[in-house]
């Protein structure tokens, strides 16, 4: 064989190897991007939602702190549980997302916040309608029963956040 030709085939051989070598390393690199823009996308969602839910949280604090009086400002308790209620919409808009972006534990651990956070608002329900009634004699038997109920849901977002943190921290 001719040095040439032998020097020919040895650079087309280099530059198919250089070649096959790029677009292994690319495919690589688009996968490892891919990868941290999805984990971006669901760190953003969670962090929305867990806002969302601290932000919903100090709206009920104030709602039942407002029903704690003997005798509750009816218009105070209103605005209260007004601005409650918008937030409780941010917070269900927020778990949309978080079902969405996955996976499947995660949003199983965010519908079982929002089972939580129902049977409290529940509650928190009832007693705004005694108080409406001026009928306050249930009012320390549904306070326990919210307290109980807070406890219930502070489980339920601490179970969450450690799905989340769990999923965070799983390579894709």
């Amino acid at each position: 064989m001719d040095s040439g030709l032998a020097a020919l085939l040895g650079a087309a051989v280099g530059s198919v190897a250089t070649l096959g070598a790029a677009i292994v390393n690319g495919r690589a690199q688009a996968r490892s991007q891919h990868a941290q823009g999805s984990r971006q996308h669901r760190r953003d969602a969670y962090a929305r939602y867990l806002s969302a839910l601290h932000d919903r949280d100090i709206a009920m604090d104030a709602v039942l702190d407002a029903l704690r009086s003997d005798r509750p400002d009816l218009p105070d308790l209103d605005e209260k549980r007004g601005r409650f209620v918008a937030l409780a919409r941010e917070v269900h808009r927020a778990c949309e997302i978080v079902i969405l972006e996955g996976p499947e534990s995660v949003a199983d651990a965010a519908e079982r916040v929002t089972g939580a956070s129902s049977d409290l608002a529940h509650v928190m329900r009832r007693m705004a309608e005694n108080a409406r009634a001026g009928d306050i004699t249930d009012t320390a038997e549904d306070m326990a029963v919210a307290a109980e109920r807070e406890r219930t849901l502070y489980q339920a977002v601490k179970d969450f956040r450690l799905a989340a943190r769990s999923t965070l921290g799983q390579a894709d």
